[in-house]
Formats: C-alpha cells, structure tokens, sequence
C-alpha cells in the first residue's frame, strides 16, 4: 500500500509541478461550460418573455391598467422598480427598454393630452424594439376604451346639451365601463396554432454544456497517461524503477489509479459548478451518477494505457491525447447533441467512450433515468475499459 501511495503522489506532484495545469484542471472546463451554455441562466428560466422595467409613478387605476396589459403580453414581462433603480440597470445595460409612467397620468389628462408616458430604449438593441412594439400595444388597448367614451360624451353632448359637468362625468364613466366591456367581448382575430410534433431532439445547453465538457477535459488528461509512460521511458526512471522490489503490477495500478482518482475529484468540482453557477440538476441518484463517472474514467485511463504501448516519446503522446480527446468529444456528441449528425455518424459514434459516457451522463440529467437506465451505458465502458487495459498491459513496454 505504500508503494501505490508513494507511486501516487509522485505522478499528482509532477503533474501539479506548473501551476498552469490548473488552468486545464478547472479553469478551460469551466470557461468552456459557461460559453457553451450561453452564459448564466436567467433568474426566471421559466418565463421566456423579454424583461421590461417599469417605474409607476402614478400608482392609479390607469397605470394599473397598463401595467396588466403589459403582463397579458406574449413578448414582455413587465417588473416594477423605482426610478433610481430602473436607471442604473438602463445604464448599466442590464434592463433593454424602461418605461415611466408618470405621476401626472389620469383620465382628465390623457384625454387632454397633456400628459406623455417615457420609454427608454437601448440603441440597435432587437429586445428593445420588440418591447417597444408590446408597450405600444397595451397603450393603445388602454387608450382606446377612452378615447371611445371620449367621442361618445362629445356626441352625446352635441346631441343633448349635459346639464352640469357632473352628468358629463358620469355619462364619461358609463360609456368607458360600456367600452371595456365590448373590447373584452370582440372576437378574437388571430388565431395562433402551435405544432404538436414533438422535437425529437432533447438538449438543455446547460445540462449539454457541463455533462460534454466534463467529459472532454476529463478524458484528455487520462488519454495523457501515455505521456506519462512515454516520459518515464525517456528519463530511463522507469527502468530504474523497475529495479526495486516492486512488481510490475503494482507501478501499473499505482500510476493508473492515481490518475482516476484525480479525475474523480475534477469531475466533482465541475459538477459542483454545474449545480451551483448553472443550475444543472445532476439527477436523483448520487450511485448511479458515481457509477458513471467510475466507469468512464476507467475507459478513458485505459484507453490512455493502450495509446502508451504506441507513441514513441512524450511530445508525440500530448499531441495524440489533444487530437484524440477533442475528436472523440466533438463525435460523441459533448460539443453538440448527437442527433444533428448524419445517421451514419451516429452509428459510427458508438464504437467511442465518449458516446456511451455522454449518453449515460444525459439519462441522468435531462431524462431523470436512475441506476437501471445508466446500466447499458455503464456495461459498455467496463467492456472498453477490459479490452483496452488488456492490450495496453500486453503490450506495454518497460524500455
């Protein structure tokens, strides 16, 4: 046991020996995550309306009125702020378009026309315009049950002199309840038919995004224990090795475990950012997830044990590790989902870890599977992992 330790700590401290591994150990995963997924999700992930600001200094039943209109929209979602902080997220660029409604808006002044509402809007912004459009609308949807009880009174009053302003008020205020009666009333004239074919196509960028990046700078490392051996071939420190009362088995096992178990905590930490910073529910069953990440850490160590038995020096096995991890990622679909592939790819694709790791990882996290779904995919890359390890150890070269 302490020869595997001994063996362990060695190759984690030559590893860690340059603190820019860190930055292929946590810092490119992380940032490939975040962009893949298109930034942090939203507060309201739910919601997919356009966010409008609104300042209502009128707090009165017209404003209440525009404001409902505003929540009926299919574009916006209207939020109340204050006037300070409706300013600096239109400064700041947070908030596209900010609508103030000011404390001088009333009926008396809306028919006078004395009164305007304010609408900020970001320059060459399409959220902006598109909320524009949708203020708009709930303005004149107001307005107009108004501006008909106006007309009325006015016809009204030409017809029949009122006899005081306040028979005038009041006929004004049947007329706009009679108004917004027969706006809610009037026929719908657009008729909106949503397609029922189902998308045959399941992604989440961000569920896509943690799950093919953890298994891309998961697997490029691990394919790395061929350089590792390469290396040690070179120095001639495995030779020398090799020389102590330590078996074979035992520097094998010791160098390949450590590795895994490095990569186990990589994996942890980027599923830790995936919960925390994408939200990304890493499914209901904690062993079938560990299941996963076991199984295709072992495929892709021993697939690295197996490219080990071929490169001749350590340069020409970092190279091999990049382009065959970045090959076997895009083509397993961890940079896009497999299903935009030819059929033919697809089919292609199943002879590579990184499909059966990607797949399994996507039954948890997108399709809810527990430890029965993720059993196909998990046999599979125990099956790459025995034929690959088999190989690599026949063949492996100690000089």
């Amino acid at each position: 046991m302490r020869k595997l330790l001994a063996i362990i700590r060695k190759d984690a401290l030559n590893r860690f020996a340059s603190p820019s591994e860190l930055i292929f150990f946590l810092a490119l995963p992380i940032v490939f995550t975040f962009l893949l997924a298109g930034g942090a999700p939203s507060g309201d992930r739910g919601d997919p309306r356009i966010g409008l600001v609104v300042v209502d200094e009128a707090d009165n039943s017209l404003s209440a009125e525009i404001i409902a209109a505003l929540e009926n929209s299919t574009a916006v979602r209207p939020e109340l702020l204050t006037r300070a902080a409706a300013q600096d997220r239109f400064e700041t660029r947070r908030a596209p378009v900010v609508l103030i409604i000011p404390s001088g808006l009333t009926l008396d002044s809306l028919q006078a026309g004395s009164v305007e509402v304010e609408l900020l809007q970001q320059p060459n912004n399409l959220d902006a315009t598109i909320a524009r459009r949708a203020v708009l609308t709930a303005l004149r949807q107001v307005s107009s049950a108004i501006s008909a009880a106006r007309i009325a009174t006015r016809e009204a009053g030409n017809l029949q002199p009122f006899q005081s302003e306040i028979e005038k008020g009041a006929y004004f205020d049947d007329s706009l309840a009679m108004a917004k009666k027969i706006q809610a009333a009037a026929p719908q004239r657009l008729a909106v038919v949503r397609g029922a074919t189902p998308d045959t196509i399941e992604y989440d960028p961000a569920a896509n995004a943690s799950a093919g990046q953890l298994i891309t700078w998961v697997f490029i490392p691990l394919f790395g224990i061929s350089a590792l051996f390469a290396y040690e071939r070179q120095q001639g420190t495995l030779r020398r090795f090799l020389t102590t009362p330590t078996q074979n088995s035992t520097y094998l096992f010791g160098t390949i475990s450590g590795q895994v178990a490095t990569a186990l905590v990589q994996m942890l930490l980027l599923i830790g950012f995936g919960a925390l910073v994408m939200n990304v529910s890493w499914g209901n069953d904690p062993a079938a997830l560990m299941v996963m990440l076991v199984t295709a850490a072992l495929a892709a160590a021993a697939f690295g044990t197996l490219l080990g038995t071929f490169v001749r020096s350590e340069g020409q096995a970092s190279g091999l590790s990049i382009m065959f991890g970045m090959v076997f990622a895009l083509l397993g679909g961890c940079w896009y989902p497999l299903e935009l592939f030819p059929a033919a790819v697809q089919q292609a694709a199943k002879i590579l870890p990184t499909t059966w790791a990607m797949q399994g990882l996507l039954d948890l996290v997108s399709r809810g599977g527990g430890m029965q779904d993720i059993l196909p995919e998990a046999g599979v890359l125990v099956a790459f992992a025995a034929v690959y390890f088999v190989v690599g150890v026949l063949r492996f070269k100690y000089e």
